[in-house]
C-alpha cells in the first residue's frame, strides 16, 4: 500500500506540535534507541515498555501522542473514561453522571416567540482489564502510575498485534494494531486514527508534558500496511453525511423533523442557509452525557438538536442536521440562526480532559466548515457555548457554560492551522489577547464535585483566568449583575463565568500597574497579571460623543417596523449591563439586524426578517454581546 502523503504528515506535524519544546541535543532525526539515555523519566518509560513488549518505540510514542499528547493528567480520566499517557479505559472507575442540562438551565432554542422547551450506553472498551491481565498490575496502579500505564498500553498493543498473527519488527506492520487501539468500532474512524498516528511518526514531535517531562518522537520514514485494518472485523458505517471534509469519516444519524401537532414541531428548523442567512459562527459544546446518550437525545423529536456530535475515545463524528438548517443548541435564537453547533462528548464540571483524537477530528471538521462558509478562524467567530449571551435579562443566569475552562483553546487553534497571536507584538497597543500557558495555568476552581460544591476541582491546566477588582491576588472577583443580582462578587465556581476571561479573547486595556493589567469588562475594570496576556491589534468600540452610556444587547434583532404584519415584532430588550462613556471594548464582526421566524412546521412559511439596524459584536464580558452601530464609534488600535 502507498504511504501516508507527505502533505498529510506535514499538516499533522504542524498542527500537533505547534509550540512544542525541542529537546536540547536531540533532534527529530535522532535514532529512537538513543533517546532513552538522553531523555527524562517519561522518555525512558516509553523505551523500556517498547523493548519489554516488542512494540516499535515510534509506534508506542505516536499512539500515546494521539491519545494524550504524552500527558498523565495526574491520574484523572478523560471525557472518554481513559487514563494516563496510553489512555487505558476504565468505565467502572468513572461515574457517568450528569445530564445534558447540568451546565445551565437555558432553553437551547432561545426563541422567545415560542413556548419554552422542557428538558428531556453502550459500554466503552474496558482496556484497563486487559492491561491488568497482561501485566499483572492492578487497575488502580495502571490508572495512576504513568510508567505502569505506559507498560499496560504497550502490552495491549502487543496483544492486538499477536491476535493479528503478523510478525513485524518495524512500525510499518503495526497499522492494524494501532487502528484497533483507537477503540473505534468502525473501519473509517479506526483508519483516520491510525493515519494520524503514522503521520506523527513520519513528521516527529517533541513537547514538554503537563508534569514537566520532555518527550521526543524522532521523524521516522514509514510505509504503513493500511490493508491490515480490513482484517479487524470492524463495522462499515453508513457514512453518507453530506457535509464532511475529505478523509474524515462522518456518520449520518439524522435528527427528526417532525410535526408534533398542536402547532408544535421538532427538533430543528429547516432553512436555506447561507442563501437565506449567512452562517457566521461555530459554537463548541460538550454533551454533558455519554456519546450514546447524546445520539439517543438528538433522535428524539421532542428534544433539541445540533449539527454534529464527536465521540471522545476515538474522535468519531456523526452529523444530525444539515448546515443549511437551524439547530436548537445555543440558547440564543439569533446565534442559532447564524451558527453551526458541534457537541463533544464530555462533562464540563467533572474536571476531565479532552482526548487528542477528538481535538484533531474536531479541528479537521471545523476547518472544513470555516472554509466552506468563509468563517474567520478566531475567537470572535469560533466560540464556546459559554461565550453565547443570554438573549434577554431573564435568560442570563441560566445560560450554559460549556465546554468550560479545561478546553485547550490555544492547542485547538494550533490544530485549526490558525495559531492564536500568530504575529507577536512587543509594544503595547491598547488591546490584549488572553493567552496563559495552558499546562501551567492550574487556576483553582471549585464545584466540580456536586456532593461537595465548595471543594477544589482537580488542579489541571486551564484556558481561563480570573479578574480581580484590584491589582492583587487576594482582591475580590468582579461582580456580575446578571449572575449575581444581589451585587455580590463572582465566585471561583466552575460554572460562574462572571469574572472570567478565556484564551484567545481580546479586550481593551484600561490601565497597567507594574505586573498587572486592567481590562474593560462588563462596564468596569478587571485586573489580571500581565503574564497572562499578549498585546494585539484590532478594532474597539466606545460610545459616541454626547452619550453617557449605550445599551448592550444579547441578540441583534431588527427594528419593529421591519416585521411583516403577520409576524409579531420581537422586542429589542437591553441586557442588565451598559457600556459607559470612556470605556472601550474589542469589536468583533459587524452583523445585520435579522430575525428568523420559523414557528410553523411548513418551511415554506419560514421568513427571515431584515431591518436597517446594524450591530457590532463586542467582547463585553466572558460572553459576547451586541451594540447598535449607530451608538458607538469604531477605531483601530495602534502600537
Amino acid at each position: 500500500m502507498t504511504s501516508i502523503t507527505r502533505r498529510h504528515a506535514l499538516r499533522a506535524f504542524a498542527a500537533g506540535t505547534a509550540g512544542a519544546t525541542v529537546v536540547s541535543g536531540a533532534s527529530l532525526s535522532t535514532p529512537p534507541g538513543a533517546l532513552a539515555a538522553t531523555g527524562g523519566a517519561r522518555q525512558r518509560a516509553f523505551a523500556a515498555a517498547a523493548a519489554e513488549f516488542g512494540v516499535p518505540e515510534p509506534v508506542l510514542l505516536a499512539v500515546s501522542y494521539l491519545k494524550s499528547r504524552w500527558d498523565s493528567h495526574g491520574g484523572a480520566p478523560s471525557t472518554g473514561a481513559g487514563f494516563g499517557p496510553l489512555h487505558l479505559t476504565d468505565l467502572r472507575a468513572v461515574a457517568a453522571g450528569g445530564s445534558h442540562h447540568d451546565h445551565g438551565a437555558e432553553d437551547p432554542r432561545g426563541d422567545s416567540a415560542r413556548r419554552v422547551l422542557a428538558p428531556h450506553t453502550s459500554p466503552a472498551l474496558q482496556t484497563v482489564d486487559l492491561a491488568a491481565s497482561l501485566t499483572g498490575v492492578d487497575a488502580e496502579t495502571l490508572r495512576t502510575d504513568p510508567v505502569q500505564n505506559i507498560r499496560g498500553g504497550a502490552a495491549v498493543l502487543a496483544h492486538y498485534q499477536r491476535e493479528l498473527g503478523v510478525r513485524a519488527d518495524g512500525p510499518d506492520g503495526w497499522y492494524g494494531a494501532v487502528a484497533r487501539y483507537s477503540g473505534a468500532p468502525d473501519t473509517g474512524t479506526a483508519t483516520f486514527f491510525a493515519d494520524e498516528v503514522y503521520a506523527t511518526i513520519i513528521s516527529g514531535a517533541s513537547r514538554t508534558t503537563d508534569d514537566g517531562q520532555v518527550v521526543t518522537l524522532p521523524a521516522t520514514p514509514v510505509s504503513p500496511r493500511r490493508e491490515q485494518v480490513l482484517t479487524l472485523g470492524l463495522t462499515t458505517i453508513a457514512e453518507g453525511a453530506p457535509e464532511a471534509p475529505p478523509g474524515l469519516p462522518v456518520e449520518w444519524i439524522p435528527a427528526p423533523y417532525q410535526d408534533l401537532g398542536n402547532g408544535d414541531h421538532g427538533n430543528y428548523d429547516q432553512a436555506d442557509r447561507p442563501n437565506s442567512q449567512r452562517i457566521t459562527h461555530i459554537v463548541i459544546h460538550d454533551t454533558e452525557c455519554t456519546y450514546d446518550e447524546a445520539i439517543g437525545l438528538v433522535q428524539d423529536p421532542t428534544y433539541v438538536s445540533w449539527h454534529y456530535t464527536l465521540r471522545s475515545t476515538d474522535g468519531h463524528v456523526a452529523q444530525h442536521v444539515l448546515t443549511k438548517d437551524v439547530g436548537w443548541h445555543a440558547g440564543n435564537w439569533y446565534l442559532n440562526a447564524k451558527s453551526i453547533g458541534i457537541e463533544h462528548e464530555g462533562f464540563a464540571a467533572q474536571g476531565t480532559w479532552f482526548t487528542e483524537a477528538m481535538y484533531r477530528t474536531s479541528a479537521t471538521l471545523v476547518r472544513y466548515l470555516a472554509e466552506t462558509y468563509q468563517i474567520p478562524l478566531d475567537r470572535e467567530h469560533i466560540v464556546g457555548h459559554d461565550n453565547v449571551p443570554g438573549p434577554t435579562p431573564s435568560n442570563v443566569a441560566g445560560m450554559h457554560w460549556d465546554p468550560a475552562p479545561y478546553w485547550d483553546w490555544a492547542h485547538y487553534f494550533d490544530l485549526l492551522g490558525a495559531p492564536l497571536n500568530r504575529r507577536p507584538l512587543r509594544q503595547p497597543t491598547g488591546m490584549v489577547m488572553i493567552k496563559p500557558d495552558f499546562a501551567s495555568n492550574t487556576t483553582g476552581y471549585t464545584g466540580c464535585d456536586t456532593s461537595a460544591p465548595a471543594a477544589a476541582c482537580p488542579a489541571r491546566g486551564s484556558s481561563a483566568l480570573f479578574l480581580r477588582t484590584e491589582p492583587r491576588d487576594d482582591a475580590p472577583l468582579l461582580p456580575d449583575p446578571g449572575l449575581h443580582p444581589d451585587g455580590g462578587p463572582s465566585t471561583t465556581g466552575i460554572s460562574d463565568v462572571g469574572s472570567r476571561v478565556s484564551t484567545g479573547q481580546r479586550y481593551a486595556v484600561a490601565e497597567t500597574r507594574g505586573e498587572w493589567t486592567a481590562i474593560w469588562f462588563l462596564g468596569r475594570q478587571g485586573w489580571l497579571r500581565s503574564s497572562g496576556v499578549v498585546p494585539v491589534l484590532g478594532q474597539v468600540v466606545t460610545p459616541r460623543p454626547g452619550l453617557d452610556s449605550v445599551p448592550v444587547y444579547g441578540r441583534a434583532y431588527p427594528e419593529p417596523e421591519a416585521y411583516p404584519a403577520d409576524i409579531p415584532p420581537q422586542e429589542i430588550v437591553p441586557l442588565q449591563y451598559t457600556l459607559p462613556a470612556g470605556q472601550k471594548y474589542a469589536a468583533g464582526p459587524a452583523l445585520p439586524g435579522e430575525y428568523f421566524w420559523a414557528a410553523t412546521f411548513d418551511p415554506a412559511q419560514h421568513v427571515v426578517v431584515r431591518g436597517t439596524t446594524q450591530y457590532v459584536q463586542i467582547q463585553f464580558g466572558h460572553r459576547v454581546a451586541f451594540v447598535k452601530l449607530d451608538d458607538v464609534l469604531l477605531s483601530r488600535t495602534r502600537p
